[in-house]
């Protein structure tokens, strides 16, 4: 019997084995976790800025309400003087017979009742947008959205001749039915009617025999909460901030909004520097109701941002 050595050359060489599939092939693209720190971290830090940036003013205004009106001018913008808060206060809400209160108040009315009003209209347009199918809807659609191009300030002259033909001007009515036009609101309540009301639970509701104001009023606007919490929080923040509509409509300080009313305080501090107090002070008060209405809907909001997100 003959025997053969087998020999390392004898011996084909293999191949290399091809990588799988389910592996990632290259672990070169993974990112290191210093890259991944450095983009947190860069993240984090314009992050910082930007709340930096913006909180400023308002702590500004916190350490400047504190003070009188020496200490306002004599320290740093960003220091305490003499405690002074619920002084400049008092004299806020004092000052002429407690107009600020009726500014206040006037805000407060422009705000809650015509962004309630104007949510509640944007919702039942979006919806009637998105669930119903009549002629020409998508070009009268595209119209609505064209309004959302035009500036308010373009409008406010042709607003004001019409409501000077009504017989409007001067009145609160002046300031309430422009808050009811909000072209976003309707393009935002569409998309919402399209991510929130199903149209499976529609046509079950007509099955029942519900009519279509009953299942709106029952069935869709519960349905789209978030949608109108979150138009409503958007119309009250442009209604607050309202200040060129009021001045070109109001000239009677009793309707003037809290905006306005600190505005006219304010052409008077080159005169009286004693107002200076009650400006910043009043500014402080101001923005209160803002920060409230944030807070207290933001679950609402918040929920409202991932709208359409997931099909």
């Amino acid at each position: 019997m003959s025997t053969h050595t087998v020999t390392k050359e004898s011996v084909p060489a293999q191949a290399p084995a091809a990588p799988s599939a389910s592996r990632p092939a290259a672990t070169g693209r993974r990112r290191s976790p210093a890259h991944v720190l450095l983009s947190k971290g860069v993240v984090n830090g314009v992050l910082l800025l930007a709340a930096f940036y913006m909180l400023m003013p308002v702590s500004w205004l916190l350490f400047a309400a504190t003070k009188n009106h020496r200490d306002l001018f004599a320290t740093g913008g960003f220091s305490f003087g003499d405690f002074n808060l619920f002084a400049n206060i008092h004299d806020v809400l004092t000052f002429n017979d407690g107009i600020y209160l009726r500014w206040f108040g006037n805000s407060l009315l422009y705000s809650v009742v015509g962004s309630a009003a104007s949510a509640l209209l944007c919702t039942a347009t979006g919806y009637a947008f998105d669930k119903y199918d009549f002629r020409g809807k998508e070009k009268l659609f595209g119209l609505v959205l064209g309004g959302v191009l035009v500036p308010a300030t373009v409008i406010q002259l042709p607003m004001y001749l019409l409501a000077s033909k009504v017989g409007v001007v001067n009145t609160y009515w002046a300031i309430l039915l422009p808050a009811l036009v909000n072209p976003f609101g309707v393009y935002l309540a569409r998309v919402f009617s399209e991510g929130y009301v199903p149209n499976e639970v529609l046509e079950a509701a007509r099955v029942d025999g519900a009519g279509e104001l009953r299942t709106f009023r029952r069935i869709s606007l519960p349905m789209l909460a978030p949608g109108f919490m979150t138009i409503f929080l958007f119309s009250f923040t442009g209604s607050w901030n309202n200040f060129f509509g009021a001045l070109v409509m109001l000239n009677d300080d009793s309707l003037y909004p809290v905006n306005l009313g600190l505005f006219m305080w304010n052409t008077t501090t080159s005169q009286q520097p004693e107002f200076y107090p009650l400006v910043i002070t009043g500014s402080l008060i101001a923005v209160i109701p803002l920060i409230i209405a944030f807070i207290g809907l933001q679950r609402f909001w918040r929920s409202g941002l991932t709208a359409g997100a997931v099909k």
